[in-house]
């Protein structure tokens, strides 16, 4: 069954793209939102199995919109990952891929290393289920 990525980044082009380079490895649906505060709305109706989240957003800012969904029961458990241009490789490295305990990958970033982030925190979140089981 292919998990579920929502893309939350206010750059088109950029969503555009990693959709279509999730969704051609046959792991992924991948749903985009370009509002920031359509976010939760589209959580809400796609379910995603992950969430990535830009930080710098226009109309809101990303860490903000991680709080709301961390404070919805339905979210509090799925993988937030922030992606961004504003926090440089060598610092989200210095911090071993997390900081403020999300974990962050730093733009620009490519698929393979995308993809290898979104498998360590799907594959995180399906042990801490096993182990609740």
């Amino acid at each position: 069954m292919k998990k579920k990525i929502l893309v939350v980044d206010d750059e088109v082009a950029f969503t555009r793209t990693l959709k279509m380079n999730l969704e051609r490895t046959g792991q992924y649906e991948v749903r985009v939102e370009n509002f920031a505060q359509d976010a939760l709305k589209a959580a809400k109706e796609f379910k995603p199995d992950l969430i990535i989240l830009d930080v710098i957003m226009p109309a809101e800012f990303g860490g903000d919109i991680a709080a709301k969904l961390r404070s919805d029961p339905e979210f509090v458990h799925t993988p937030i990952v922030f992606m961004t241009a504003y926090v440089k490789r060598y610092r989200v490295e210095e911090h071993e891929g997390y900081i403020s305990g999300y974990p962050f990958i730093a733009k620009p970033a490519s698929i393979e290393e995308i993809i290898s982030v979104i498998e360590k925190h799907l594959t995180e979140k399906k042990k801490e289920n096993e182990h609740k089981e």
